[in-house]
């Protein structure tokens, strides 16, 4: 007999959290750069040297890009693809022949068998051509069905649906509802078991590549009934069953081509030998895929600084102001060196953290995080920094200026299809809370029943314990360490000197850590609800990181002789221009507007600042803040179509 249907979940603040760390890596068996960072030991044998691909990854990775770049330059338009709002399906189809679409599966499986360092510089230069062909392949590869199926799947599943994604099947991937983002304890969709099947009932939103996929990886909430330990779980779902309809396909301000929409499934049944491991880990399965899925963001972040730079240095020459070239003025210049540096750091961090995952020797959970959260916020700072150097050219579109006979560059565009990369797979803010959390990781664990309201006084006690020895052995080392020796990191001087910049990471990666410990011993359990301190302790990292790579990256590239005194000129920028926001941040630490800001909050949810509103007409149209979603049949035409 089959469990009834499932009720919209109520949670309460703490049922959320509770789901969501379970669903959490709990273990670090792995060395972290990241996390030995936050907790004030600069291991730099981690990173230094940098970790290389193998001879062989490099050929085959070379040689696609070969093909993939002669492929963009010729059957890529991205006018036409930014003017139609969609991808020809003739592209789609050359890039199924070209084996795009199975860039990261195994060889066995007909895929190519590209690294993480290879893939992310793919889709760099396909995001480069049109950023919603970039979007599509990641989609499809980075948290669609093979990226599951390579760590969770069985051989059977492999055999089944990884040759048909690495040639033929566009794949999506289905967690976020109307009404549940990153909350997912609220998850309302239902996979109710009913013999050798479940059956799927529920409503998913943004369903990047849905509207075109063939086949959907959902998560969907299986209730809790005899031989079923129920919770969140993970399926494999064929995009044409019966009970599937593509409600909408949605539009944005950016990446107007992207095939995203909303999917509604109303009595589909779904085999259990489609479902991705046990029942109740599908979130676990969602956030271990992340971890290196997040890394394609960095990616089109990289592609889209490169460009930038390539547009400011040739229209900064081209363009005079008061007798000079615009580039010469310091001003624009300052902007010019901002996108030079922060390119070079971007694509330090993105192929440093790539590396890592290939050579899966270290845990790389929090670089992979911190890479999304720098490269996201900076990118869209130097694409923004763009459009301001072209001035009022920036913010005209490109097809306007060919219309009037000028070179049609889309800076406009460029920075509406990077604003999401804030919001995409972990908004920024949930990315603070998310590394806020591995990066307390050490202390919750052996003090968290400090702070626990539900823990005895046995526990406490037990934990007060604990905590005396990892404290006492860990606060000291806090208090000097190598970057306090002017000597350290010689390896690193030489026409340019970069060893003060490891020093200073060294330093500051120990007053990371003493702020940290000095936070949580003033707030203890209320620590989770400073969430815009943790966000500056967040961010101090992710810059920290992304100063550690940039210096490694440019020590490599010298001691290859690849443009060494370049790198090391590019490299000593970006952490000077770091530093000062590094320096920023922890004065903000304390010297901030948290208090005052949560009192205005207060005052405008209560309705005493409404008078501020007056005097505007609101454009908005009529319609709920959030679709319903009850389950039920479709009342909509089906807009799913498939690309064969």
């Amino acid at each position: 007999m089959s469990a009834p249907p499932l009720k919209k979940p109520t949670v309460t603040e703490r049922e959320a959290r509770q789901v969501a760390e379970a669903a959490r890596e709990q273990d670090w068996r792995k060395p972290s750069f990241g996390k030995e960072l936050f907790l004030g030991r600069f291991r730099l044998d981690l990173i230094h040297p940098h970790p290389l691909p193998t001879d062989e990854a490099v050929r085959r990775g070379e040689q696609f890009l070969t093909k993939l770049r002669a492929f963009c330059e010729t059957k890529v338009d991205a006018a036409l693809i930014e003017r139609e709002a969609r991808i020809p399906d003739e592209v789609i189809n050359g890039l199924k022949e070209l084996g795009a679409l199975g860039m990261k599966i195994d060889p066995k499986y007909g895929g190519l068998g590209l690294t993480q360092v290879y893939y992310n510089k793919a889709l760099a230069l396909v995001g480069s051509a049109s950023p919603a062909v970039g979007v599509l392949l990641s989609a499809h590869q980075s948290i669609g069905v093979p990226q599951p199926l390579k760590l969770f799947g069985t051989p059977e599943q492999k055999q089944r649906f990884l040759p048909r994604c690495a040639r033929t099947d566009i794949s999506a991937f289905l967690l976020t509802e109307p009404d549940v983002g990153s909350d997912p304890a609220r998850l309302a969709t239902s996979a109710v078991p009913d013999g050798d099947d479940y059956v799927l009932d529920g409503v998913k939103l943004w369903t990047t590549n849905g509207v075109v996929a063939d086949l959907l990886v959902v998560m969907a909430r299986v209730p809790k009934s005899e031989g079923h330990r129920g919770g969140i779980t993970a399926f494999v779902v064929e995009a044409d069953s019966p009970g599937i309809t593509v409600e909408n396909r949605n539009a944005f301000m950016g990446l107007r081509g992207i095939e995203n929409g909303v999917t509604r499934f109303h009595q589909v049944r779904v085999p259990a030998a489609n479902r991705i491991g046990p029942e109740g880990v599908g979130l676990k399965i969602a956030l271990t895929t992340l971890n290196t899925g997040r890394l394609s963001l960095p990616a089109s972040c990289v592609a889209a600084g490169k460009w930038s730079l390539k547009i400011a240095r040739e229209w900064s020459a081209a363009r005079e102001q008061w007798g000079r070239p615009i580039a010469h003025h310091e001003a624009v210049g300052a902007k010019i060196s901002f996108i030079a540096a922060t390119t070079f750091a971007l694509e330090a961090v993105l192929d440093l953290s790539s590396q890592m995952a290939d050579e899966d020797r270290n845990d790389i959970r929090i670089e992979g995080a911190l890479a999304k959260l720098i490269a996201s916020e900076l990118g869209w700072r130097m694409a923004d920094e763009l459009v301001q150097i072209r001035g009022g050219r920036g913010f005209e579109t490109a097809a306007s200026l060919a219309a009037r006979g000028e070179k049609a560059v889309p800076a406009e565009q460029v920075l509406r299809d990077l604003r999401i990369n804030r919001i995409f797979e972990g908004s920024t803010e949930i990315m603070h809370l998310l590394i806020a959390r591995e990066a307390v990781d050490a202390h919750l664990s052996v003090a968290g029943d400090l702070i626990d309201p539900d823990k005895s006084l046995q526990d406490k006690a037990r934990a007060g314990a604990n905590a005396g020895v990892f404290y006492a052995k860990w606060l000291p080392k806090l208090v000097a360490g190598p970057g306090q020796l002017p000597s350290s990191y010689a390896e690193f001087k030489h026409e340019v000197d970069l060893s003060p910049h490891l020093r200073h990471v060294e330093r500051h990666s120990r007053k990371l850590a003493r702020s940290t410990f000095y936070a949580m011993s003033r707030w203890q359990g209320r620590m989770e609800t400073k969430q815009a301190f943790l966000g500056r302790i967040v961010d101090i990292g992710a810059e920290l990181f992304a100063m550690s790579a940039a210096c490694v990256r440019a020590e490599l590239l010298r001691s290859r002789g690849e443009n060494g005194r370049e790198a090391y000129q590019l490299a000593d920028a970006f952490c000077r221009q770091s530093r000062i926001r590094v320096d920023e941040l922890f004065g903000r630490l304390w010297s901030n507007t948290d208090d005052v800001d949560g009192k205005v909050v207060k005052g405008v949810m209560g309705g005493a600042y409404e008078w501020l509103e007056q005097g505007i007409v609101d454009p908005s149209g009529e319609g709920p803040w959030i679709a319903d979603t009850t389950p039920g049949p479709s009342e909509r035409a089906n807009v799913h179509r498939r690309i064969r």
